[in-house]
């Protein structure tokens, strides 16, 4: 199968990348069922990418129902060992203005009932998310950013909601008072599952509206008009980002699994060997 080092999750209003040569759209299915949508595979700039619509072409998939673990097992299964997410966000900051892009480097996860591990099903596993950030890749998007010239904010915590509903006001002000940066519904379990996969995940956070903590309701329409502004300036970040990208891998994403298997491979029977071999097959014997 065709593999690409980069995988790119595009969020609300991102569906393509124009200037992808080489082409391949590619519909797979995984023990985990199927991506949101077909993956398109091809060259960004001689750089081998796998783009990912996460809502689907036509945005047909709210937040709770996104098969995340589908998404990073499909990408993973391609080679990708970098993740670009791309995420529509409220701010919490006065100074994180609507327009604004911002790198974040810690999440606060209120999501409920979504699938947030690969693991189970007689397989445990514990991975370290205590920086859920690949630093290296944030870095490269963060310096990317700067070279497009938006205003871009180094570091923020992103609160992870639920949804589909915007928040209540009395939920944005408790988030707020938490110190959180921004609020979106996307970006678990997606963070996680790449951790769990060894993929450098990193995220850029594209500013729509002020949440409704600063005495605005939050609306589709407020956010359409922002939408497409960031889309354009996250396809320009992609573009500079992918040759900024080291082939070589330095962090500590790339063994997170290492020491976070608890099954002992005695007690895990070859179909569960099978369902998770591309994940820990590398750790573990497989007769």
């Amino acid at each position: 199968m065709s593999k690409a080092k980069v995988g790119v999750i595009g969020g609300s209003g991102l569906y393509q990348i124009e200037g992808m040569t080489d082409i391949n759209e590619l519909n797979l299915d995984t023990p985990f069922g199927q991506p949101s949508d077909s993956i398109v595979l091809g060259k960004l700039n001689g750089v081998g990418i796998a783009f990912l619509p996460r809502h689907g072409r036509g945005h047909r998939i709210i937040p709770s129902e996104i098969p995340a673990r589908a998404n990073i097992y499909a990408l993973k299964s391609l080679g990708v060992e970098h993740i670009i997410g791309i995420n529509t966000c409220g701010s919490f900051k006065q100074e994180v203005k609507p327009g604004h892009l911002l790198i974040p480097d810690q999440v606060i996860d209120r999501t409920q009932g979504r699938i947030s591990t690969f693991f189970g099903d007689g397989v445990v596993a514990h991975v370290s998310m205590a920086d859920p950030f690949c630093p290296d890749l944030s870095k490269v998007l963060l310096e990317s950013a700067r070279e497009a010239g938006v205003t871009v904010h180094e570091k923020g915590t992103y609160l992870a909601m639920e949804g589909p509903a915007f928040s209540t006001r009395g939920e944005s002000l408790l988030y707020q008072s938490w110190g959180a940066h921004v609020i979106g519904m996307t970006l678990l379990p997606e963070a996680k599952l790449a951790r769990e996969a060894e993929i450098c995940y990193a995220s850029v956070c594209c500013i729509t509206d002020y949440d409704c903590w600063k005495e605005q309701n939050v609306s589709v329409d407020i956010i359409l008009g922002f939408m497409k502004q960031n889309v354009a300036t996250a396809k320009n970040i992609i573009k500079l980002a992918v040759g900024k990208i080291p082939l070589k891998r330095g962090c500590e994403c790339a063994s997170a699994l290492k020491t976070a298997i608890v099954t002992a491979p005695t007690y895990m029977n070859l179909e569960q060997k099978k369902k998770f071999d591309l994940l820990i097959g590398k750790y573990i014997e497989k007769k």
